[in-house]
């Protein structure tokens, strides 16, 4: 058991009022440290440091910026073995997941280190009796609120573009999952960023988040979660109509055709539902598209694939899969479950949890684990068809021709995300251009990069992030006409 406070001005204290919040590790389901339960008077004392700062931080030249990032990029990369085994033993992300997880978050500050040295102003041509032009600044404080399926590389990529772009941060961490993110905090002031520019703020979401988004001296939100919370959240931010950054759910389909390659397609969806964080991610596959010639066969192989996978601790490395994050994330996933067979829709495989799975001796037997599971439908308007359930849980559903596929891809509220399994170019183009998903990926599944922008369309979002632009996202312009009189 070990006690993380808060980071505010560059000290790490904990919560005014002496309240603390238990972490749970779900592989065990046992309690393995604490967090303060921060309220608005903590976040008021975080603000208060971000906008002392944010002056002297916004001076601070662009190159000098870049190489402070740099060096926090540095130490990530010496720290990454404890930061990587705080991150898995606080949310249940497997290794193989958790370790490059940190490690390319160094590498994407030290990517938006470079892209701090490119903030340009340009010049307008309008009137030989004026001189006119547009610069972009920072907007001063902004408040970063976590997701709890991938907290620590969302720290690193939010943190870092704002700061490279010359703004100060109030940070509010997933309740969930705090841990490793105030564990990064230590290392922010060795690699010189300056007090009160990096704030940290746990607590619950209707207490610290709220304060965070209804803070006048706040600027702006980035917020990266559920569209029902991202609702919340706008409803919330009226107080000095904040700037929103919202990155949300996803119902995204996987597609496959009779003309792929079946053995990587099966490969591919597995992973984009199961093995990658346990389906607990807003791009996970959850709806898979299967050409009706090819449906049976295509869902034996889904089960072979499914077969392999390797629950367990995360921090074995022998471990492919790991358990649902926490204990309510748990129930409602085990919710779906009894609802998809209420609903009609046939369970193909899977469906054991919890105790089900170990062996009653075993410390594993406590954690919130949800084995593969596939279900199978016609009828793409069941609710586990449309809602985002957040676990390792698909539905199958059969298509007969490319309008058939883009009609049921399309009917969701979603725009996330999409995959694309065939090896006929024509096709491909057709869909692609039919999609509707800030992201499609052909022939694979869940590769992101953070030099190729991902965002939303209809409810999954409203921001591009990532990508040569991303500054864009943390600037304001400002326009400037000078009369030569």
């Amino acid at each position: 058991m070990s006690d993380h406070p808060h980071y505010i001005d560059g000290e790490f204290r904990p919560a005014r009022g002496g309240q603390w919040l238990d972490s749970v590790n779900p592989a065990t389901g046992e309690v393995w440290a604490r967090i303060p339960a921060g309220e608005a008077f903590d976040v008021h004392d975080a603000v208060a440091a971000a906008r002392a700062a944010a002056p002297g931080w916004a001076a601070t030249p662009p190159m000098e910026r870049a190489a402070i990032l740099r060096s926090w990029a540095r130490s990530v990369r010496d720290h990454a073995e404890e930061l990587w085994r705080l991150d898995a033993t606080d949310n249940g992300r497997a290794s193989t997941e958790a370790r490059p997880a940190v490690l390319g978050g160094a590498a994407q500050i030290e990517f938006h280190a470079g892209l701090a040295e490119t903030i340009t102003a340009e010049t307008v041509s309008i009137s030989p009796a004026a001189h006119t032009y547009s610069v972009r600044e920072p907007f001063g404080v902004v408040g970063v609120i976590i997701p709890w399926n991938a907290p620590l590389a969302m720290f690193l990529a939010k943190v870092s573009a704002a700061l490279a772009a010359g703004n100060t941060v109030v940070v509010k961490p997933p309740e969930r999952a705090s841990v490793s993110i105030l564990a990064a905090a230590r290392h922010l002031s060795e690699a010189g960023i300056p007090r009160g520019a990096v704030n940290i703020v746990c607590g619950e979401g209707a207490t610290a988040g709220e304060a965070l988004v209804e803070h006048r001296d706040v600027a702006k939100i980035s917020f990266t979660g559920s569209t029902a919370t991202g609702r919340r959240i706008t409803q919330r931010s009226v107080t000095n109509l904040k700037v929103l950054g919202l990155e949300l759910g996803g119902k995204s389909p996987n597609i496959v055709f009779a003309d792929a390659d079946l053995e990587a397609a099966a490969a591919g969806v597995a992973a984009g539902i199961f093995t990658g964080s346990a389906g607990q991610a807003c791009i996970a596959g959850s709806r898979i598209l299967i050409e009706d010639s090819i449906f049976d066969e295509f869902v034996e192989r889904l089960r072979g694939q499914a077969a392999a996978i390797r629950l367990g601790d995360p921090l074995d490395p022998e471990t492919t899969m790991g358990p649902v994050a926490f204990d309510t994330q748990y129930d409602k996933v085990r919710g779906y479950l009894d609802l998809a067979e209420a609903e009609g829709a046939r369970r193909v495989f899977g469906g054991r949890c919890g105790k089900e799975l170990f062996d009653p001796a075993s410390p594993l037997a406590g954690g919130y684990f949800v084995e593969p599971t596939l279900f199978a439908t016609p009828d793409n308007r069941l609710r586990v068809c449309q809602e985002e359930i957040f676990g390792p849980v698909a539905v199958a559903l059969p298509f007969s021709s490319d309008s058939h596929a883009l009609d049921l891809a399309n009917d969701t509220v979603y725009g996330l995300a999409a995959g694309l399994w065939t090896n006929d170019l024509s096709r491909t183009h057709r869909m692609i251009a039919g999609l509707r998903a800030g992201t499609v990926w052909v022939n694979t599944y869940r590769r992101l990069h953070w030099a190729l922008p991902f965002g939303g369309q209809k409810e999954s979002g409203n921001r591009t992030s990532n990508g040569p632009h991303t500054l864009d996202e943390w600037l304001e312009h400002k326009s400037v006409w000078i009369e030569h009189g």
